[in-house]
């Protein structure tokens, strides 16, 4: 009768004690010189008495079956075992070795004492010693050393499962995280087929997951192992050991658990420096020589030299499957909305991990709040956590701005708030002309909302930027041209990629500061830089087409923009230099209201030529100059903090602009 699996335990350890029986059987045959007692219970007989009684084999037998283990080399396991397992182990091999400080196995009392010995067990090369299931001590010669079983693998003879500790922390389980979208899953089952197919060849593929979506990488590999009957590992690509030995101890310690519990790895190196050459080079050996199922994540696609590899690229879940998530996700709630699911479908895009993550943080806050009587919408709730979880990680690329400006804090001609009023329509809109009335279908190219504000430092792009973002509600992020532009080739692309691919998910506003830094008249190609920089141009207006947001260029000078570019960007608002009714307009709105004043003359301010950045930058000098004194904000600090700025403007600061101010 089979053993079934609750009794499969017991089962195997009675046939593991049946086999150390045997080897102690063998001892004591030595010690008293009596073949006959070393013979009188054959291993073949134990199998055929007891393999009945499993649904799956023993530990022992699939111990000697993973690592391909000879008669001889199995007994010599069972010998250092029984040390572990049998309290008259250590008297036996004490005796048999004829020396009471030999209370331990060695290669000299196996060949001595076990059935059909083999030098070649004692080699590095053999599975024994290959594969770290017996350790050799420190002794006077090879045969004479003390042998002990490895810890790891007694414990799988005993039928306990376990990550080597050697591994832990460097190695983690990573287990099934829920059911995919349908894309997912189709690549999911894709990776399953590719390794059912190459099964039983030499070398399997390495897998390569592309893209941005790491927690959907993760979730798609667990999927497909998942499938094929194989757990899954995994190990950052920054915790791999640099050094020869370490890695080398790495590569086989994991290979021995791959045959000890049938696992595939999985190598993330989304986060790794390619600029780190010694880690590239750890990560390549390990990745071309290691011999187990291996799926590799990146942002990039990388190269392999040697062993095969295929690459699928991770795509977000579609706008549909995401429509989907978020219905199911919320069930009942989703009634409560009232289309609120459209507007987060078409201005954020997001993972399923993740959009399971906020449904469950809003709906934990909105019971939490509901409970303390300070209830929010849920739509609310789920806009802001949205906003939250998809803010990209462009710390060292882009500075993010929090938004404060009101369009009564806005000062331009009509005709440009006008169009500043149409590119925010055209973002909220977006998923209805796109997905709702079929415009995506006609054509895949120029979706992106792009814009160009161009007009003369401090004259009011970037609070446009900011009155935009605070109406739609959504993050603002200036990224400065000029620090992403690189003298390297390929450099500056690979850092608009970054922004672009960091920023996709949140639908975020970005806003491409001094674009005269890579939009000069189109050049003339005379060497490689040329070619590169047209190419690097034609990139950003290509991902600002195609980008899910609203993605807005300042220059100083719309002049000297190639009129080709030009065609490309869907809005063009010159921010004119204010006159002298706006700059009033300025100086009335500029101080908060809890700045004290005293007999301000907004027309005599408005005679100073400046621009509404400088009078920001007035108003706050004199502010600070007022309030180190102790008296309101007057004419005089005016006037000698529109001296500083002059000064700083490198400009003369006339009669006519200051006549009368004190």
């Amino acid at each position: 009768m089979n053993a079934t699996p609750h009794n499969w335990q017991e089962a195997n350890q009675h046939y593991l004690m049946a086999a150390l029986a045997r080897v102690r059987d063998a001892l004591e045959a030595k010690v008293n010189a009596d073949e006959e007692m070393g013979s009188r219970s054959s291993y073949e007989e134990i199998k055929r008495n007891s393999l009945s009684q499993f649904s799956s084999p023993p530990a022992l037998e699939q111990l000697c079956t993973s690592f391909a283990l000879s008669s001889f080399e199995r007994d010599v396991l069972l010998l250092c075992a029984g040390m572990e397992l049998d309290a008259s182990f250590p008297a036996l091999c004490a005796t048999a070795q004829g020396d009471p400080q030999r209370a331990f196995p060695t290669f000299s009392l196996a060949l001595s004492s076990l059935n059909a010995p083999q030098w070649k067990a004692l080699m590095p090369t053999s599975p024994l010693r290959r594969w770290r299931l017996i350790e050799v001590g420190t002794g006077s010669a090879l045969t004479l050393s003390p042998l002990r079983i490895d810890e790891r693998i007694l414990h799988y003879l005993t039928g306990l499962q376990y990550l080597d500790e050697r591994l832990a922390g460097i190695i983690e389980p990573l287990p099934k995280s829920g059911e995919l979208v349908p894309s997912h899953q189709y690549l999911a089952e894709q990776l399953a087929a590719t390794w059912s197919q190459a099964s039983g060849t030499s070398s399997l593929p390495i897998v390569q997951l592309c893209g941005e979506e790491t927690a959907s990488k993760r979730a798609i590999a667990a999927s497909a192992c998942e499938l094929v009957g194989l757990k899954l590992n995994v190990i950052n690509g920054v915790a791999i050991p640099l050094g020869f030995s370490d890695l080398n101890q790495l590569k086989q310690l994991w290979e021995r658990e791959y045959w000890l519990r049938p696992s595939a790895l999985l190598l993330d190196c989304d986060e790794l420096d390619l600029t780190d050459a010694a880690r590239e080079n750890a990560i390549a050996q390990l990745s071309e020589s290691i011999f187990c199922p291996l799926i590799m994540t990146s942002r990039e696609r990388r190269r392999s030299r040697l062993r095969p590899l295929i690459t699928l690229d991770v795509q977000p879940p579609s706008t549909n499957e995401q429509r989907m998530l978020w219905h199911t996700t919320l069930g009942a709630a989703t009634s409560s909305l009232n289309g609120q699911v459209e507007t987060l479908v078409s201005h954020f895009n997001l993972s399923a991990p993740t959009i399971h993550a906020i449904c469950t943080e809003a709906l934990g806050r909105q019971a939490h709040e509901s409970a303390l009587s300070t209830d929010s919408s849920l739509s609310t709730i789920l806009w802001d956590t949205c906003r939250s979880q998809s803010r990209p990680r462009l710390n060292d690329l882009a500075q993010h701005i929090d938004s404060s400006s009101a369009w009564e804090d806005l000062v331009l001609p009509e005709r440009e708030r006008q169009v500043l009023r149409e590119i925010a329509a055209h973002v909220r809109q977006r998923s209805k002309v796109y997905e709702g009335w079929g415009f995506a279908g006609k054509s895949g190219r120029g979706l992106g909302i792009s814009a160009l504000f161009a007009g003369a430092s401090g004259t009011g792009k970037t609070m446009a930027a900011d009155v935009l973002a605070r109406e739609l509600q959504l993050d603002l992020y200036r990224i400065d041209l000029s620090s992403v532009v690189s003298k390297y080739i390929g450099e500056t692309e690979k850092n608009l990629r970054r922004v672009f691919d960091a920023a996709e998910a949140g639908g975020a506003i970005l806003l491409f500061d001094e674009a005269d830094a890579l939009f000069g008249k189109r050049s003339d190609v005379k060497d490689s830089h040329d070619r590169y920089a047209n190419m690097e141009v034609s990139y950003l207006l290509q991902r600002m087409e195609s980008y899910r947001g609203l993605a807005i260029l300042t220059t100083n000078l719309k002049d000297a923009l190639d009129t080709a570019f030009l065609r490309r960007i869907r809005f063009i608002i010159r921010f004119p230099f204010p006159d002298a009714t706006q700059r009033a307009e300025i100086w009335q709105r500029i101080f908060p209201r809890q700045t004290p004043t005293e007999n301000l003359d907004v027309k005599k301010l408005a005679k100073l030529s400046v621009a509404g950045g400088n009078i920001r930058n007035i108003a706050l000098n004199a502010a600070f100059f007022a309030a180190d004194a102790g008296e309101p904000v007057g004419m005089k600090h005016l006037l000698r903090a529109a001296q500083s700025e002059y000064i700083k403007l490198e400009r003369p600061l006339t009669d006519t602009e200051v006549k009368g101010w004190v």
